[in-house]
């Protein structure tokens, strides 16, 4: 079973977090941040990964360090549960759309961290959500599980949609990348031998 549980606290959040790769997309998240809720519980679902999150978060302050945290804690939790990466595909990507706008994610579950970010999110705020949060989140998220993610609006004006997009887009990704592959067998899908 490739499953993880995480919990960590620090001076500005208490996160536990459970992920199974191997889901059908059920999902319990209580971050504080309506938002970000929104968001994971569609991740989730998009990637039929089974996600349980909840955050007691400083948000009297202001959200960054909840959803910079979350995606840390999420991070570590693919990590974990994808241990070697054996008979993985490796490499994910789709263009979504979401009403008018389109987004690109392509994934490479390579061992090596690195995010291109290229969103025009129009607004700084959907609803009370600072929409700058969202390349922390995946930022965050991209550094711990050790991952290649390249994340690309083609067209769309509307932040909501937008950021819906990529939170879709990433999780249909990821999920290619990480599903098994009858044809690998136990083989880690590099010529290293290790990912």
């Amino acid at each position: 079973m490739r499953i993880s549980e995480i919990k960590r606290k620090t001076a500005e959040t208490d996160i536990s977090l459970s992920l199974s790769l191997d889901g059908t997309g059920e999902s319990s998240i209580s971050t504080g941040v309506g938002f970000l809720d929104h968001m994971l519980t569609l991740f989730a679902k998009h990637g039929r990964f089974d996600l349980d999150v909840t955050c007691k978060g400083d948000i009297e302050v202001d959200d960054h360090h909840s959803v910079e945290d979350i995606g840390i804690c999420l991070g570590m939790a693919f990590a974990e549960a994808l241990g070697e990466g054996r008979g993985i595909a490796r490499y994910g990507d789709i263009t979504l759309p979401m009403d008018e706008a389109l987004i690109l994610a392509a994934a490479d579950v390579s061992g090596r961290s690195y995010l291109a970010f290229d969103l025009e999110i129009p607004t700084e705020k959907v609803g009370t959500f600072d929409t700058e949060l969202v390349e922390e989140f995946f930022a965050a998220f991209v550094r711990k599980a050790n991952l290649n993610l390249h994340i690309m609006q083609l067209r769309g004006k509307n932040s909501h949609h937008i950021i819906e997009g990529a939170f879709k887009a990433v999780a249909r990704a990821l999920a290619k990348a990480v599903a098994v592959q009858a044809a690998y067998g136990d083989e880690i899908p590099s010529t290293k031998g290790v990912l």
